[in-house]
């Protein structure tokens, strides 16, 4: 396995080129609580969906200069100089303010204008067309456009050599400017751009086009990251970075749900239908796709919502009647497992998304992702005191004042009764699904650093409920990219253990989620997540998933899977009792050099030395012999290294391995010989002991290579110690290996001399 992180794609690497213009390449962008959608329906044309619901709402339909969006080996060349280039398409619409009219369809440019100076230009798109309002040709010459509405009086001369990205802006019919109020009902409305064709120098752009390797990790991604790109664009990136079979959608929560004004909010709906036009004409776009290219699409759905769109009484609240909050910007909400309502319309989400699968032909896979009763991160209260719940609970709600305390009988009684409430819930969510489309594949997602929080042992009561357990689902998703991303693998492996130990699902029905990366200044953890999901791929998980493609394509992470090298290293140890006859012969690398006058120069070739070892005086009889040769061949003489246990330098007491800086969790074993360090890569299994400040722990998982990793990041300032047995990696020092029966029997010694391997 292998990953990059890549910077642009390098101006004689693999390019291919677009049309400025590409359909696929528009984005759209748009207020809350509005929806918009962009998507190419043809080499030359594309189509927005649109839900508008207060009088202000506006969306944009948008090309940018700089391709911002894309994985930087994929992405277009910049270009600002618009210059000599001109754009034609027919416009079509219905249920947009029309092109002839007041904040019709309007051009805005933005840039700089000749002098440097920040600029914005407003064309008219109707002073460029010809035909109807709703049905037009529209031409635009950018050597030759102005903006303003009345022309020529209101002409506004447009620079074309510097712009930064243009928008088409599309509003209802009933828009009013400024004005939040909403509108008289919901609006929805439609664009189609078709036959879209640039002429000029400027016409055509150079295009990313590498193509990775098929690899063995999978990959996941959201709506609510990916809602503003054409799913021929967003597919794309997936293609060409390597990721086939199935992709993980997670349909969002904030983005996919009609709403109706209600007491001055906006609120989910089921008027008119499950999912509003946007994100219905996405996903159809996204899931036909999906099907053209050879990929299966596994549809997560979760309890999470955008908490401003909410229904009050649908929300997941503390003791105190507080709504369950997560911590994203603008916080979503829980929805309770107990309210009829909010989970009859889960089941409706549900079925919707499983009618636009089978819509597409594809097999339905059907995923409830992490649903959770929530516990507030910062003091421990559980949230599962929303009426619905209370009502449910009956006379065993108790108070449960933090999970981060002891708790006492009552109080875990009641986790029980909520867990058992949350698997009734999934219960019904999936068998809506099964009844749907007989034979789906259904799919649990935990997130184990929340469910399985240390802090709270007894949180798993309720959001690992035993109701889960094999066979309610068909496989088993664990996620823990707080774990993952920190390279906390100890964290990881006791997660899974206990994950597999409470619900009883065998690996291979199991799949792993690694990352994901919140911010771009962390990329570097993406080292650890693919080593995570390559740990996961060694452990025989059926799939093994990275999270998620928008911070792939941000951060240009780029995975790989390179041949396997021949072994060059057997984890066995040498077959046979080394006594103290054996011979150990440190060796160093130093030139010396005298001078006239007696005087030496001494250059150190090796930082520490490097030992020779002939372990002839260890074979005793003739079935030593045979078992020597037979180890011998095995290890294709010195090709593939072995384990020596050296008689005299085995052991490591108390030693100093590295001092704590409040992050850094992993630390190299090594032994000291004075002011040298060997570096330890063998160490025995179940000999390790740690200490952090002095104290022993026990929170550490021991890595392969000799590394200590600690489940959490030892204090600054802290020294860091470990006691061990180890073992020598060595390899034979020749290609030959001479041994006779005469010779043995005559009391000649074999000789057979190792060297010690370096490693790490």
């Amino acid at each position: 396995m292998g990953h990059w992180l890549a910077g642009r794609v390098p101006k004689d690497g693999i390019a291919g080129f677009i049309q400025r213009f590409d359909p696929r390449f528009w984005t759209v962008n748009f207020p809350r609580p509005m929806g918009a959608s962009v998507v190419s329906t043809g080499a030359d044309s594309l189509r927005v969906d649109a839900v508008f619901y207060r009088r202000s709402d506006l969306a944009g339909l948008i090309w940018e200069a700089e391709d911002v969006h894309d994985h930087p080996l994929l992405r277009y060349e910049t270009s600002r100089d618009f210059r000599g280039c001109r754009l034609s398409f027919r416009w079509r619409s219905s249920g947009v303010r029309a092109l002839d009219a007041t904040h019709g369809p309007t051009l805005t440019i933005e840039g700089r204008d000749a002098a440097g100076n920040p600029r914005a230009w407003y064309v008219r798109l109707w002073n460029y067309a010809t035909g109807t309002p709703e049905d037009a040709a529209v031409a635009i010459d950018f050597d030759a456009l102005v903006g303003g509405f009345g022309l020529p009086g209101e002409a506004d001369p447009v620079f074309a050599g510097d712009i930064d990205r243009m928008f088409v802006s599309l509003v209802a019919p009933g828009y009013v400017e400024g004005d939040d109020a909403p509108l008289d009902a919901r609006a929805e409305g439609w664009v189609e751009l078709s036959g879209i064709g640039c002429e000029g120098p400027g016409a055509v752009l150079a295009i990313g086009d590498t193509i990775v390797p098929e690899h063995g990790i999978g990959i996941a991604g959201g709506y609510d990251d990916s809602y503003h790109l054409t799913p021929a664009r967003l597919l794309r990136n997936a293609l060409h970075l390597g990721y086939r079979g199935a992709i993980n959608h997670y349909v969002g929560m904030s983005h996919y749900f009609r709403l109706e004004a209600n007491s001055g909010g906006y609120y989910v709906s089921l008027a008119g239908g499950v999912l509003n036009v946007a994100a219905l004409a996405w996903h159809r776009d996204f899931a036909a796709r999906a099907k053209a290219l050879g990929y299966d699409v596994i549809w997560s759905l979760s309890y999470e919502m955008l908490a401003q769109h909410c229904w009050g009484d649908w929300a997941q609240r503390a003791w105190d009647g507080g709504m369950a909050l997560t911590g994203w910007e603008p916080p979503s909400t829980l929805l309770s497992p107990a309210h009829a309502g909010a989970m009859g319309y889960l089941r409706q989400v549900a079925l919707a998304f499983v009618g636009i699968a089978l819509e597409a032909g594809l097999p339905v896979k059907f995923q409830v992702g992490e649903p959770w009763w929530w516990t507030v991160p910062g003091d421990g209260r559980l949230c599962l005191y929303d009426a619905a719940a209370r009502a449910a609970f009956g006379a065993e709600t108790v108070e449960i004042p933090t999970m981060f305390a002891p708790l006492d009988a009552a109080q875990k009684a009641l986790l029980d009764r909520a867990g058992a409430l949350l698997a009734e819930s999934t219960a019904a969510l999936t068998a809506a699904v099964r009844a749907a489309a007989p034979g789906a594949e259904t799919l649990l997602l935990a997130y184990l650093p929340t469910v399985l929080d240390g802090r709270a042992p007894e949180a798993k009561r309720a959001n690992l409920p035993l109701g889960w357990a094999s066979p309610a689902f068909d496989v088993l998703q664990l996620e823990d990219y707080d774990w993952a991303a920190t390279g906390n693998p100890g964290a990881t492996a006791r997660g899974i253990a206990a994950a597999e130990g409470r619900l009883g699902y065998p690996t291979e029905r199991q799949h792993y989620f690694a990352g994901f990366v919140l911010r771009p200044e962390d990329r570097a953890q993406w080292a650890a997540i693919d080593a995570a999901a390559e740990a996961a791929r060694r452990r025989g998980v059926a799939a093994s998933f990275v999270w998620a493609l928008p911070q792939v394509m941000r951060d240009g992470f780029v995975h790989f899977d390179e041949e396997d090298a021949v072994q060059g290293f057997d984890d066995v140890s040498f077959p046979l009792a080394l006594g103290r006859e054996a011979e150990v012969i440190p060796e160093t690398s130093t030139a010396i050099v005298s001078s006239a006058g007696g005087r030496e120069s001494r250059n150190v070739g090796w930082a520490e030395a490097r030992t020779r070892y002939d372990v002839g005086p260890g074979v005793r009889s003739e079935a030593d012999v045979a078992e020597l040769l037979a180890f011998f061949r095995a290890r294709m003489g010195p090709a593939r290294g072995f384990r020596l246990r050296d008689p005299f330098d085995w052991r490591g007491e108390r030693e100093r391995i590295g001092i704590g800086d409040g992050s850094r969790m992993r630390f190299a074993l090594v032994k000291h010989y004075g002011e040298v360090a060997r570096r330890i890569t063998r160490p025995v299994a179940g000999s390790v002991t740690a200490f952090v400040g002095g104290v022993e722990t026990a929170a550490f998982t021991l890595e392969e290579g000799g590394w200590v990793a600690f489940d959490a990041p030892p204090a600054a300032g802290t020294w860091v110690e470990a006691s061990f047995d180890f073992d020598v990696p060595v390899r034979f020092a020749e290609d030959r290996l001479s041994a006779s029966r005469a010779t043995f029997l005559a009391g000649v010694v074999p000789s057979v001399p190792l060297v010690e391997v370096r490693e790490g």
